[in-house]
């Protein structure tokens, strides 16, 4: 099995942007500007950074079909 390579360096951007945005915005709404914001911040992204990219890698196929079929039924056939 061959490596996508553009799929993965997507995965690992997409993972990065999405887990980086999703858990500031967590944390800050769970803690506030508390004092230990910063550490507890990156130990959760430490932890949804992985799986962000383990989602996409597995869900990417699958939503990249759901959207064309959408988009078809919004634009109708080409």
């Amino acid at each position: 099995m061959m490596i996508n390579l553009p799929a993965l360096i997507f995965s690992l951007v997409m993972g990065f942007l999405m887990s980086l945005s999703i858990t500031l915005v967590a944390t800050f709404v769970r803690i506030g500007a508390a004092e230990s914001f910063f550490s507890a911040w990156l130990e959760v992204w430490a932890v949804a950074y992985p799986v962000a990219i383990i989602c996409i890698l597995i869900y990417r196929p699958f939503a990249t079909k759901v959207s064309a079929v959408i988009i078809e039924k919004l634009t109708g056939p080409k």
